[in-house]
Formats: C-alpha cells, sequence, structure tokens
C-alpha cells in the first residue's frame, strides 16, 4: 500500500510540475557528463536509478564504451534523470548533492549497489550509507532530500525527455536527435564510425 502511494503522489508531482518544464537551459548548462566538453559526438543518457537495465549498463557496459569512445576524446557521455518512482527521484536528488567530481563515483555506486538499497526495507537508510561513503554526512543527505526545488529539477529533466524525445523508458540514449532504447559497446562502434565518416 505504501508503494502505492508513494507511486500516485510521485505522478501527482509530475502534472504539478508540467506548466514549468520550458524552462530547462540553466539546467543543461551545468549537467553532469563524463568525457571531453568538446568531443565531436555527445550522448545523452536517460536513466533511472531504480532500473535494472540501467543498472545493467552502468556495471557492465559503460567501462569499455568509457575506454574505448569517452577516454579517447570521441564521446562526451551526459546523464540525464528519468526517474521511473520515488525512489529513483530520491536517489537522483541525493547523487546531484555530491560534489561535482564525485557524482559519477556516486552514481557508480548506486547503480552497483542497486539490488540491495533500491529493495531494502528501509532504502532510504540504505541510500544514506553510500551517500556518506562519497562524502556527504547525514544531515546533507537529509537537507538534499528537503530541497523542493533540487527535486522539481529531477523530476522537470523526466518532463522534458518526454516532450522533447517522447522518452517513455529507460537507459534510453539520445545522439543527435535520434534515440536508442539500450545500448552496447558495438551499438555505440557503429554510431561513432556512422559519424567520423
Amino acid at each position: 500500500m505504501r508503494k502505492i502511494l508513494l507511486a500516485v503522489s510521485f505522478v501527482a508531482a509530475l502534472f504539478v510540475l508540467a506548466p514549468l518544464t520550458g524552462a530547462n537551459a540553466a539546467e543543461e548548462s551545468s549537467e553532469p557528463f563524463l568525457g571531453d566538453p568538446d568531443a565531436p559526438i555527445t550522448v545523452i543518457e536517460y536513466a533511472s536509478l531504480t532500473c535494472p537495465h540501467c543498472a545493467h549498463f552502468h556495471n557492465e557496459v559503460l567501462p569499455e564504451i568509457k575506454e574505448k569512445f569517452i577516454d579517447t576524446g570521441k564521446v562526451k557521455l551526459v546523464f540525464r534523470d528519468f526517474p521511473l518512482d520515488r525512489l529513483a527521484l530520491a536517489g537522483s536528488v541525493v547523487a546531484r548533492c555530491a560534489p561535482e567530481d564525485r557524482f559519477f563515483p556516486l552514481l557508480g555506486l548506486l547503480f552497483e549497489k542497486q539490488t540491495e538499497w533500491a529493495t531494502s526495507d528501509d532504502p532510504l537508510s540504505e541510500l544514506v550509507k553510500l551517500a556518506r561513503m562519497a562524502g556527504l554526512s547525514k544531515s546533507e543527505v537529509q537537507a538534499c532530500l528537503d530541497d523542493e526545488s533540487l527535486r522539481d529539477s529531477v523530476i522537470m529533466s523526466r518532463m522534458n525527455a518526454e516532450q522533447q524525445y517522447q522518452i517513455t523508458g529507460t537507459p534510453t540514449f539520445v545522439v543527435n536527435g535520434k534515440t536508442y532504447v539500450g545500448m552496447t559497446v558495438d551499438q555505440m562502434s557503429e554510431i561513432v564510425g556512422e559519424m567520423e565518416s
């Protein structure tokens, strides 16, 4: 019953924020990304921290993509939140509170430990433990979770994705306006090859 109420209130929040989705230029300028900011190819990833397929991408696929395409300066990977539920929203908010140089390490940890914290009887306590490993104090985590403007910006990220790219699930990747549901190393290699030719 608690999960149903959380889901309903999450959906209600999406509708309340619907009129706010036009102003996303400021948030785009401060988006977390991996790679050279001037890389010739920009890949935008939309992911939810409670999505098992997103965890698989971050744990199994991204390391090789990073080595072959991001670290070599060919691709910049931009991360955008697409929370599928309130727990994913909480995780996204906490990750956004991490110092810039710790965002991706914390994001990776949240995906790596997803089955532990996201299915826990007390997921927020587990989330706090993981955030503390990234250097955030318990009070800082609570302040982040209480930050309505931060929560709204994460929800708006999802709404913008739905409106701009018709994204309905995760992980979804956008390259030059074209969407890809999921991503493999071979797919990335093909995309890079096509764009370099």
